[in-house]
This record gives C-alpha cells, structure tokens and sequence, in this order.
C-alpha cells in the first residue's frame, strides 16, 4: 500500500490531510509535527486577547482527536533529521531515538518562521514573536507580569496585535521603519484612517523609527529608539514579517527561492514532493494568508488520491482584525506598477490599485465600504489563471 507523509500540523497540513480523507480513506498517511500537534487556528492568534481565550481554549483537536478523525498516524514532538529523496526516506528523531521512515509521496507544510529584529541589549531574549500556539501561551504568561507593550513593526499582524492589546486596556507604542502602517498593503491616506481609530484606542506612533536596544530595567524593560526616544514597558512583541522556512527543501536538495519552488500542481523539483502554505512559492507568489492556502489544500489532495489539479488562484481579499475600523484589503502582485485612486465619503474609505492601463490590480476598503470587496475582487485579473 501506499503512504503519504505529511511534514507539519499547522493549518496547511491539517487541511490537505483532512481534504485527502475525503477522497481516499484507505492509503497510509503520516504526519509529523515538531510541536505538539495541536489543532487550532493561526489566524486567532491575533485577537484572541479580546475573545478572552487562552492558548488551551484555542486547541480545536489535541492528536489524538485528529488521528482518529483523520484515520492517521500523528507523531507529535518529532524532529526531521534528514531526508533522502533518490531513496524515498526520511530519518527522524523521536522519543530520544533515530527512526526511519518511508515514503511514497512527501508534503513539506513546515510553514514560515518569524523575522527577529537586529537590535542589541541585555534583554534581547526577551522580545516575543507570536508565530504559534506555544508562543501565544509565553505570550499571555508575560503580560501577567505588566500590560505596557512595544510593538515593532505595524505591517497587518501588528495593527491586528495593537487593537487586541488596546481593546483590554493595554498601554500600546508601535516602532515602525516606513512613514505610516501597513506601507506594501494600502496607500497613506487609508492608513492615516486606521492610525487615528487605533491612537483613541490608546495606541502611540513612532515613524520612521527603529528600536536599537532592549534592555533590563529591574523587573520590567527600556526600549532605546534610533531617534534616542526611550520607551518604558513589560514587553516588547516583535511582528517585523514571516520568511518561509526552507530548512527541509535544503536536507531534500529541491530549489528554492523566496520559498519552496513548486509548480501549479505544488510539486517541487523533486516529483514525489510537495509543498504548500506559507513555505511555499507558486511562481513569484508567497502568499501567508488563509484563502490561498485553502485553496491550494484542495487542488493538492486531489492530485495526491490521483486526480491532478492544478491551482487556480482569483483575486482573494483580506479582512484585517481590526474591529476598532473594519478593513479589507486586496494586496497587488508585487510586479505590477501603478498607482492608487483614493475616495472617502460618508461611507468609508475605497481606495483602488490601478496599472498605467486603467487595470485594476488591488484596493483598500474601509468602514461600510468594505461590503464592495467580491465585486471589486472579480474586477481583478487572475493570481494564478
């Protein structure tokens, strides 16, 4: 009999396998996870303050649960140590042991790791990143200790952390390189429009600054700004962006770029190995967002039960968690040039993204506005036709 084996539980895992069960309910499947292998939602993680939900609370299915209901094996806290393609084989480290294993076909989802900030002081082990559901418990453990936080970055993940944090009355400063929040994703003026909901929230500004050093200040900390502004707080939360990781395409030898090269069917350049998720690159497209991944999920576990489908990837707008100015945004191909039409009336804010042909390619809608996002969507050419 045939066996898939699949290299990750995040959402990109747990998706293809339950997808491929409803196809197929008889091939072996394995999936192995270095963490605990819970299920739960990654997406949750940056409102879950406000939703009073602690990380057990966010656990949708412990392994158990998903073995059953996946009619899998799961090997939780298992480490890939190597993997032989020529010969269909991965080692591992499991339970203090070396173990083997073999495969048919192979599905990396190690998904995407968080990008430290370069800053120097004492207290640099301190800064979090909240990338997963271990990191959100650390997470919710440190702010018992004191709610004055720092921010670095206000890309979509920071904005999102800094309306959950000032909803449950936490004194919030965000540090951010570019001239306003959420620069590769909407024009000023509609970021100007978040900023201000966020600042009655409580939420502070520091533009086109950096954060240089973290350090020890008896039980709490000091952040040190390029700009020498000196910030006192309990905590300090890193969301400066994702970089796919690549470690397990670099132990199989398969090409990699931004992310794992695969082509429209996720295969990598290896053809009994794929790729999905925020690991992986579909031409020039990275995309760490939940529809795409979806998306792909499918198109894969139907090719792996033996019905090759290719992905197909239409325009797929984003809803920001940031109930304090409902948003959505529908980011443009990072190849295309053009620039924005901005309007705001009573209604909100539609901002549109258009070439130099009149082609629209994004937007940015904000407040009633965003109710126009599927039409506006099936305005947008293809990502992947």
């Amino acid at each position: 009999m045939k066996k898939i084996v699949i290299i990750g539980t995040g959402i990109a895992g747990y998706t293809v396998a339950r997808e491929f069960r409803r196809r197929d309910t008889e091939t072996e499947l394995l999936l192995i996870s270095r963490d605990d292998g819970h299920s739960y939602s990654k997406p949750m993680l940056s409102n879950a303050l406000t939703k009073n939900k602690t990380a057990d609370e966010l656990v949708m299915g412990n392994p158990e649960k998903m073995a059953t209901d996946l009619k899998a094996e799961i090997w939780n806290n298992t480490q890939v140590i190597n993997i032989d393609a020529q010969n269909h084989r991965l080692d591992v480290e499991r339970n203090g042991q070396i173990e083997t294993v073999n495969y048919d076909r192979l599905v990396l989802a190690s998904g995407a790791y968080a990008i430290n900030a370069l800053l120097e002081g004492d207290a640099v082990d301190r800064v979090l990143s909240v990338n997963n559901l271990e990191d959100y418990r650390v997470f919710r453990q440190q702010l018992e200790k004191g709610k004055r936080i720092v921010i670095i970055g206000a890309g979509m993940i920071g904005c999102e952390f800094a309306n959950d944090l000032a909803a449950v009355d936490a004194q919030v400063s965000i540090v951010n390189l570019s001239q306003h929040a959420l620069s590769l994703m909407m024009p000023e003026e509609a970021a100007k429009l978040l900023q201000e909901k966020l600042s009655a929230l409580g939420v502070n500004w520091h533009f086109s600054n950096s954060v240089t050093h973290v350090e020890k200040e008896r039980e709490a900390l000091t952040v040190t700004l390029k700009d020498g502004t000196k910030i006192n707080c309990d905590l300090v939360l890193s969301a400066i962006g994702l970089r796919p990781n690549l470690f397990l395409a670099e132990l199989a030898g398969l090409e990699t770029e931004r992310g794992i090269k695969v082509n429209r069917f996720l295969q990598t350049s290896d053809k009994d190995i794929y790729a999905l998720g925020d690991c992986a690159q579909i031409e020039d497209l990275t995309l760490p967002f939940i529809m795409p991944l979806m998306t792909s999920a499918r198109a894969l576990a139907a090719t792996l039960a033996g019905e090759e489908t290719a992905v197909r990837y239409p325009a797929m707008p984003v809803a920001l968690k940031t109930p304090c100015h409902p948003t959505v945004v529908c980011p443009a191909p990072r190849k295309i040039e053009g620039e924005w039409e901005v309007e705001i009336n009573d209604q909100g804010l539609c901002a549109l993204f258009k070439d130099n042909k009149g082609t629209l390619h994004g937007f940015t809608l904000m407040g009633e506005r965003t109710s126009e996002k599927t039409a506006l969507a099936k305005q947008i050419p293809d990502w992947l036709a």
